[in-house]
């Protein structure tokens, strides 16, 4: 069966395309099997990555791995029964197509909450929320007191990735590994930043999550989404002296993809 890892987090701009682009790049790279569903139906930021790289391989004659992608599948509305979802259905027609040719699929979620969302919380094995070093964004995770220091309860995304796991739970599927990734840290020692580290470490223990590094902010990411590259292919299309920015952001892939920890992947860039 192949190993579902599930990009969310109900806020907008938080980098979960980019690193979902990454992740499912460097596992194709490392010659595992990956196909990938890109869950924004509106937005695609995911889905549109994707084709802006196919379209830029095609265009220069290149062959990288890659992932694979898929829509999700018409459900005929006629063969619902009475008060099923036609979401759950394309949801779980696409994943049931990948499955057994599959080592990995990877679900990219919008930054809202939607049902397919949900459900597709309910399937992951690896949970990966990037979240910005922000208590603007940590407040989706828990509530916070005014000075930031003490957890008033966890917040709606907690909840949900909860529910999510108590519906794993009654089916006999293995716990989620979640996965924070804090992403757009700063260089600085700062007051926030501490803060952060501290608040985000006592919610791991309270809630459950592992906390992972991420991406910093970085003008390369958005010069390499308009030909759907990443920063493992940059020497690929004749880039023969990596900066020092770039080398920072390739091992910062490097030290999320050890993170990770995903079954069988050995990390080898």
């Amino acid at each position: 069966m192949a190993h579902i890892i599930v990009v969310g987090n109900e806020k907008g701009g938080a980098g979960k395309s980019t690193v979902s682009m990454h992740v499912a790049t460097a596992l194709a790279r490392m010659g595992h099997k990956v196909s990938a569903l890109d869950l924004d139906l509106r937005q695609r930021t995911f889905g549109r990555y994707t084709e802006n790289r196919r379209a830029f391989l095609d265009g220069a004659g290149l062959d990288l791995a890659s992932p694979s992608t898929r829509e999700l599948p018409e459900i005929p509305p006629e063969s619902l029964k009475p008060g099923e979802n036609i979401y759950d259905h394309r949801l779980s027609a696409a994943v049931a197509s990948l499955e057994p040719d599959n080592d990995f699929i990877l679900i990219d979620c919008p930054g809202s909450h939607t049902r397919l969302s949900q459900v597709a919380h309910s399937l992951a094995d690896t949970l990966i929320t990037p979240l910005n070093d922000s208590f603007v964004d940590f407040d989706l995770l828990a509530r916070t007191d005014s000075t930031g220091d003490k957890i008033l309860g966890p917040s709606v995304y907690s909840e949900m990735v909860w529910n999510a796991r108590q519906l794993r739970a009654q089916a006999g599927l293995t716990p989620i590994d979640w996965v924070v990734v804090r992403n757009r840290m700063g260089a600085q020692r700062m007051v926030n930043k501490e803060k952060m580290e501290r608040a985000i470490k006592n919610l791991s223990k309270r809630i459950g999550f592992r906390v992972a590094p991420g991406f910093s902010e970085r003008v390369i990411f958005r010069e390499l989404f308009p030909r759907g590259l990443t920063l493992l292919d940059l020497k690929d299309i004749g880039v023969k002296q990596l900066n020092i920015s770039n080398i920072a952001a390739r091992q910062e892939l490097r030290d999320l993809m050890k993170a990770l920890n995903l079954p069988g992947v050995s990390i080898e860039f």
